[in-house]
């Protein structure tokens, strides 16, 4: 059976507290009503990993716009999401999955944005060397199964079905792997200039059973952001497996649910 999520502040293990302490920032009582979500997705996947989100989404009457990633360089892709949110014509929830939370916490610095929203995330501080911060934490299977080719990185199908999407039904993650975005080798190394989350409230989802980026890692980030924190019995695609789960925490972000 799974376990019912609940939002809470995940308390730093033993190795957590071996990489020092950080201040906390408190989050907002009630979350700044939002009409707008950008979704950012993440490396090796495309805007349609969002699909089982979405209409969960509008059907709260949120305007939702899903950033299609080109995930060439940094830059581009932070270009890419700043037209996405230039378009917005209010407050608006930056939600990000995976390698797309470098993107959000470079963007998320913006005015519209009123909640940040990390699902099995990155989330790097300003100038932060995350490659180094990473290897803090033991690496995933994944890991073994990316390949390269011309400067850029794709995951082995075996890779993909067993570990990357691991808990979405296998003709699902067929039809991921089919849309698989080949990211840069170079994006993995890049450096943001700025972290939104030391100045807006921020939500993680920690994906328990996470074979791409290690749990730990991510209880780590969602700790040293003070977010809102829900665990997930899910693998690293849990905007796939668990979308309702997400979607209520979006919508929490968004200030429609409790």
């Amino acid at each position: 059976m799974k376990k019912i999520p609940r939002f809470t502040a995940i308390a730093a293990g033993a190795l957590i507290a071996m990489l020092g302490g950080f201040a906390a920032r408190a989050q907002p009582a009630t979350p700044i009503a939002a009409r707008n979500i950008v979704l950012i997705h993440g490396a090796w996947a495309d805007g349609s990993s969002w699909a089982e989100v979405i209409p969960r989404l509008q059907a709260a009457g949120l305007k939702v716009t899903a950033v299609q990633n080109p995930l060439t360089t940094l830059a581009d892709s932070v270009a890419t999401t700043r037209r996405a949110l230039a378009l917005q014509d209010g407050p608006t929830v930056l939600v990000a999955h995976s390698w797309g939370g470098t993107v959000l916490s470079e963007v998320g610095i913006d005015p519209k944005v009123t909640a940040l929203v990390y699902v099995a995330a990155r989330a790097p501080d300003a100038d932060e060397d995350f490659v180094a911060l990473s290897e803090k934490f033991p690496a995933g299977p994944v890991r073994a199964g990316v390949q390269q080719h011309d400067g850029f990185t794709t995951i082995s199908e075996e890779a993909f079905l067993r570990s990357f999407a691991n808990g979405v039904v296998r003709t699902k993650a067929q039809v991921l792997y089919a849309v698989q975005q080949p990211a840069a080798a170079s994006l993995f190394g890049e450096r943001t200039t700025a972290a939104a989350w030391h100045s807006k409230p921020s939500w993680y989802a920690v994906s328990k059973l996470d074979q791409t980026i290690n749990p730990d890692l991510e209880r780590f980030l969602a700790k040293r952001m003070n977010a809102v924190t829900v665990e997930l019995e899910a693998g690293h695609l849990s905007l796939v497996s668990h979308p309702k789960e997400i979607a209520d925490l979006i919508l929490a972000a968004a200030g429609k649910r409790k």
